[in-house]
């Protein structure tokens, strides 16, 4: 499956590849920027090997990995994807999703998961989406909630950190039968 463009007055996604990955590569050497990430983003070599695994899960068609536009402010600020996506199922995840620190907060997450939301649903007809989170992340948990997800568990202990922590991770969904009340509640706006 090909990755789209999605797009709306405020974001713009655009597929992720090795020609334009470098466009938030400023973004990704910022510090801090995923601490509750397994993955390690801070250096030219380890981010482009980020880039290349995403590359390689979206060969495997197990992900779309997107490159954020802001359309507000011009400027490329993140990434993000569909993975772990289960074509027989009609399962998918939205993650590894990081926004430069000035852009956070600004509206911009909401219109860009909206559009995410909106293609699963809407385009590919998948049942359910669901979003993976450290327990200690409140920021992008708050987050999640806001887009009206539900809270389904967690699973302790379950993904080693790169300094040896041992995380556990909160589970969230969204069903595609909830897609339309959300849609009018939370995205109406």
């Amino acid at each position: 499956m090909k990755t789209p463009t999605l797009e709306n007055n405020r974001a713009k996604l655009i597929p992720l590849t090795i020609e334009n990955y470098e466009l938030i590569a400023h973004i990704a050497a910022e510090n801090k920027l995923i601490q509750y990430s397994p993955s390690n983003i801070s250096t030219p070599k380890t981010f482009k090997a980020y880039v290349e695994a995403a590359l390689k899960a979206k060969y495997d068609k197990k992900a779309m990995p997107f490159l954020i536009y802001d359309k507000q402010t011009e400027t490329y600020v993140g990434c993000t994807r569909f993975g772990l996506i289960d074509w027989h199922n009609k399962v998918a995840h939205i993650g590894w999703t990081w926004i430069g620190q000035q852009y956070q907060g600004t509206g911009l997450n909401k219109q860009m998961k909206f559009l995410m939301i909106q293609y699963l649903f809407e385009t590919l007809e998948f049942e359910k989406l669901e979003f993976r989170i450290d327990e200690r992340n409140q920021q992008s948990r708050r987050a999640v909630e806001k887009l009206g997800a539900t809270f389904e568990g967690i699973l302790r202990s379950d993904t080693l950190m790169l300094d040896g922590f041992r995380r556990s991770t909160c589970c969230y969904g969204i069903l595609k039968s909830e897609w339309p009340h959300i849609k009018e509640t939370v995205f109406k706006k």
